[in-house]
């Protein structure tokens, strides 16, 4: 980019000579798989002889490697997270999903109480993951922050919620849930379309408000990216995945349609059918396996390089055909492996996402570095955020 001073990754810390406006701060992952697979391996030994109870350790020797392996401006990142307090957390998290899965089995009236109260207690979860997640992060010793308050929680959160206790709410007035009525079946066919067409903005309304809090300093970044660029973005895998699905029912129907204006035999016509179709079949599931890499590699691109503020600010210009070959290369090698190359994988993703991400800066990042310390949040947060598998970052 024209203009910019890149500091590289080996670059000494002191960048007070540089002029504002002109620092574009890289990333790079130096991580390796050899290493990262000895400490996955126990890792998933230690978990097993311990029935799980091993996880949240498990989980902060990760974060450690991966964060420790990542550069930002030639400096790591460091996770301070304490696994006594993220073990609290988890079981926080275990007894409130064993009593959903109890109360969904006793009755639907239960049930939908069980997730109300989880719905009622998530949001505060979320957030207090956030920022548990940011306070034990640090770069070159100051520590991240998150600022979002917990109404913004709430209303980035409970429309999550409403799908399933809609459903759940339905299923109160069904008196047999085996044979639900007609009217049920237009109700989950409404709320799964509804669902559908505000999914783009359930996802805007909820990075919105990851992104528009994170701080390092006196810096706090804010988001820029509107629900249109996201409806745009799901418009296009959209797309995709209706052009793996056309595809060969076009191939199909004038396949078979020539051959009823034709004089041929059934045999033949079949055979024509399967030649036509298996080159079809095969376009559609490449069309399917570039789908997931695609969305994930454009949506990284749209958030990140929405995300900053007038000093400081993501890009991230992170390729769909890179993501796709590393994600091939990875389910190959661990199908092959019986899954040993897990940890190799992992490593090759982060690498992939993470220096497609770099930071442009008006700001000397030596003026980012100061004594602030944030609040730390609960951890039963980050355990939350873990165990329903819902992303906090990057």
């Amino acid at each position: 980019m024209t203009g910019l001073i890149t500091i590289p990754p080996e670059a000494d810390a002191s960048h007070a000579h540089l002029p504002p406006s002109n620092i574009k701060i890289p990333i790079a992952f130096t991580g390796s798989g050899s290493e990262y697979f000895r400490i996955w391996i126990v890792n998933l030994l230690l978990m097993l002889v311990t029935l799980g109870i091993y996880c949240p350790w498990a989980k902060a020797r990760r974060l450690r490697y991966f964060m420790g392996n990542t550069l930002v401006g030639g400096q790591p990142l460091g996770f301070h997270g304490d696994p006594k307090k993220m073990f609290k957390g988890y079981a926080l998290v275990g007894i409130l999903f064993v009593l959903y899965s109890l109360a969904g089995e006793f009755s639907p009236t239960a049930g939908l109480v069980a997730l109300v109260l989880v719905a009622g207690l998530w949001p505060a979860l979320f957030k207090s993951s956030m920022q548990f997640r940011m306070a034990n992060t640090s770069w070159r010793g100051l520590r991240f922050r998150f600022h979002g308050d917990l109404q913004g929680a709430y209303r980035a959160m409970l429309p999550l919620f409403l799908p399933g206790m809609v459903m759940l709410g339905g299923l109160v007035f069904v008196s047999d849930e085996t044979t639900p009525p007609l009217w049920y079946g237009y109700m989950a066919l409404g709320v799964g379309v509804t669902t559908l067409a505000v999914g783009p903005w359930l996802l805007w309304n909820l990075k919105q408000y990851q992104h528009n809090h994170y701080g390092l300093g006196h810096l706090q970044t804010s988001f820029k990216a509107t629900v249109g660029s996201f409806y745009l973005l799901a418009l296009r895998v959209l797309g995709l995945a209706v052009l793996a699905i056309a595809l060969p029912a076009a191939v199909v129907t004038g396949v078979v349609f020539g051959i009823g204006m034709g004089d041929t035999r059934f045999e033949k016509g079949a055979m024509m059918a399967a030649v036509a179709l298996l080159p079809t079949l095969l376009g559609a599931l490449v069309v399917f396996i570039c789908l997931k890499p695609y969305a994930v590699a454009r949506l990284q691109n749209l958030v990140w390089t929405k995300t900053g503020n007038t000093e400081l600010r993501f890009m991230s210009n992170l390729r769909a055909r890179s993501l796709l070959w590393v994600t091939l290369k990875n389910w190959l090698l661990i199908i092959i492996t019986l899954g040993l190359y897990w940890p190799f994988a992992a490593v090759a993703v982060a690498r992939v996402r993470l220096e497609a991400v770099s930071i442009k800066s008006r700001a000397n990042p030596d003026l980012l570095v100061s004594q602030v310390q944030p609040r730390e949040g609960d951890a039963a947060g980050d355990a939350a955020g873990d165990f329903f598998g819902l992303d906090v970052g990057l």
